[in-house]
């Protein structure tokens, strides 16, 4: 009977245990698990495979941990959220001077710049308190780390170079028993993930979600789902564009360098050493501030190229108005992760930068992926989550793909009307003489589009819409042009016309899309050669991908202009672009294609 009595009591106990919780294919909260004060919070140093500060020892990471009491009382092993970054420890304070100055003619060096110093922050064991409160009473454990050479963690930040990926490499790997953990930096007693199942997801912001996909990229097992928002995919990408100088939005003058210094907040005896190696050395001899041509140094820093043995599921997240890190980040890795057959989905809002997939969209992938739920995720016909301008940022529309399958390209060719503004048409006007525009960078876009009458850029319309208009995909841009000097920006913009300049006008309203390029580099993006003055040259790009509903009663511009005041160098004004009317359009992804355009003019 004692024994019986025992047995029923286990029995009980077991049952009493905590567990995860899943409802409508979801880990819901669990109330033994939402308890903040008897959370576990420690901290611990992963050995990695690198030694980039130089002090011949191999780079430890700094990582914290977050877990239910239960992986501790009650043997509970559980799933990883994890988020690292570079940001942690501070950043340093934008003084003047950091930034390059943009003042100067094309194909000349900047002054030179100084170089502030970040003062870290931040207590052991506590890196960060993000993704706490959102999943660890969901039923997982959060790990935060440190990237290379930043707060504690060893290393060099490389901006992109490989160690940034090998580092959450060396997490996944230690908690999966491959890698080594200590208590200390050096030294100290070894650590073990005994509470870990070995399945992680990863996720974060900008450059916190870069780097779940340079962890993917190097094909570790363990990682089972990253879910990317506003991803820096491509550091060539980020600033530069088509051959051109191109700051980001919002940060005129910032380059990699830039970057480098900002987030540089590890041992402060070590500083010396990776400026010297990394700033002033690799990146120095790399970036390329003069021509803008995509090299060596990029390709590194570029994390399509590094995709072939990527296997974990992908969830990107977006913004289409997002005039930092460009849409064109995330859609170039969501399109290269369906050709390689991984199971991926990709959600674009039509706001700035920043914004995660909704909460139960990103519970459900994680839940799928990482507990093994059958919730249906890799079965939905529909890839593609797109908020529409009046809807709410957690109420995005399904679609079977994007871009649009129901898009097709339509071909609008400007009709002339310099210096006031012309037409845009799906009919060829024939033997038109060129246009010219001339630069001067201290007019910014937006006077440049709402302008009557100008001579700094060229301005081409349809007749207004009768019905909406969806555009869905990639447009492009061939321009046909002549400059008066050697080297010239080339800036475009696609417009929703007429300006909205009211305090109740939304982010989709006014520009479409954009892009920019370097005429220089019309034959190659590795190399450009400077433009023989008043000879022709057909320049061909593509701009940033976007989704949008163009409302009835708009007009859709195509502006050609040179210097963009917030992006691009500020030459001396009065450069002199001429373009042939004759050998320039604008493709335009429709969703019904011409025959939806027709009817939107006709009706």
């Amino acid at each position: 009977m004692v024994f019986l009595h025992l047995g029923i009591l286990w029995s009980i106990a077991a049952q009493e245990k905590a567990v995860p919780l899943f409802q409508d294919g979801e880990a819901q909260v669990v109330a033994a698990f939402n308890t903040p004060k008897k959370w576990i919070r420690h901290d611990l140093f992963v050995e990695t495979t690198f030694d980039t500060d130089g002090d011949g020892l191999l780079d430890r990471m700094h990582v914290d941990v977050t877990r239910p009491y239960q992986t501790e009382t009650e043997g509970l092993k559980l799933p990883v959220i994890y988020e690292s970054s570079p940001y942690y420890a501070g950043v340093a304070p934008e003084v003047d001077g950091f930034f390059w100055d943009v003042h100067h003619e094309l194909g000349e060096k900047g002054k030179p710049r100084v170089h502030p110093e970040v003062v870290r922050t931040g207590k052991r064991p506590i890196i960060s308190n993000s993704q706490i409160e959102t999943w660890v009473p969901r039923g997982y454990i959060v790990v935060h780390s440190s990237s290379p050479g930043t707060g504690r963690s060893q290393g060099a930040p490389t901006v992109g170079g490989d160690n940034e990926s090998l580092a959450p490499k060396a997490v996944i790997d230690w908690l999966n028993g491959r890698a080594k953990g200590y208590s200390e930096p050096y030294g100290g007693e070894e650590v073990k993930a005994y509470w870990s199942t070995g399945k992680v997801g990863m996720t974060g912001t900008s450059y916190n979600g870069t780097i779940p996909l340079a962890a993917a990229t190097t094909g570790v097992d363990g990682l089972e789902v990253i879910i990317p928002v506003a991803p820096n995919t491509s550091y060539y990408h980020y600033y530069r564009s088509h051959g051109l100088i191109r700051s980001p939005g919002g940060y005129l003058g910032e380059d990699i360098d830039v970057l480098f210094d900002f987030i540089h907040s590890g041992d402060e005896s070590k500083r010396a050493h990776n400026n010297a190696t990394i700033r002033d050395d690799v990146m120095k001899n790399g970036m390329d501030r003069i021509t803008g041509d995509y090299n060596a140094f990029w390709a590194g820093r570029d994390y399509l190229n590094d995709m072939a043995p990527m296997k974990a599921a992908l969830l990107m997240s977006h913004g289409f108005n997002d005039w930092n890190v460009m849409p064109e980040h995330s859609y170039r890795i969501y399109k290269k992760a369906r050709e390689m057959g991984l199971e991926a989905g990709i959600y674009y809002h039509q706001y700035g930068h920043g914004g995660p997939p909704p909460l139960d969209m990103m519970n459900r992938w994680f839940t799928h992926y990482l507990h093994g739920v059958d919730n249906g995720i890799e079965k939905e016909p529909n890839r593609a989550w797109i908020v529409r301008e009046d809807d709410n940022i957690t109420n995005p529309t399904p679609y079977k793909d994007y871009p649009n399958p129901d898009a097709e390209d339509l071909t609008l060719y400007p009709v002339s009307g310099a210096p006031e503004i012309g037409g845009l048409s799906p009919l060829r006007v024939p033997n038109q003489e060129p246009e010219t525009l001339i630069d001067n960078y201290s007019f910014n876009g937006e006077a440049l589009a709402r302008a009557e009458i100008t001579s700094h850029r060229l301005l081409y319309v349809t007749p207004k819409l009768s019905r909406d208009l969806h555009i869905s995909g990639v447009p492009k841009i061939t321009i046909t042009l002549a400059s008066s000097k050697p080297a010239a920006n080339l800036s475009v913009w696609i417009l929703s016309l007429p300006w909205d300049d009211s305090r109740m006008a939304k982010t989709t309203d006014n520009i479409i899309t954009r892009g920019w390029a370097d005429p220089q580099n019309h034959n190659s993006l590795t190399r450009g050669e400077p433009l023989k003055v008043g000879e022709y040259y057909e320049v061909s790009f593509e701009l940033q991908p976007d989704d949008q509903v163009i409302k009835a009663g708009q007009q859709i511009g195509l502006m050609i202009f040179s210097s963009d005041k917030d992006f691009t160098l500020h030459p001396k004004p009065g450069t002199k672009l001429a373009v042939d009317l004759d050998r320039t359009y604008v493709t335009l992804p429709v969703v019904g294609g011409l025959d939806a355009f027709k009817t939107a003019m006709n009706d």
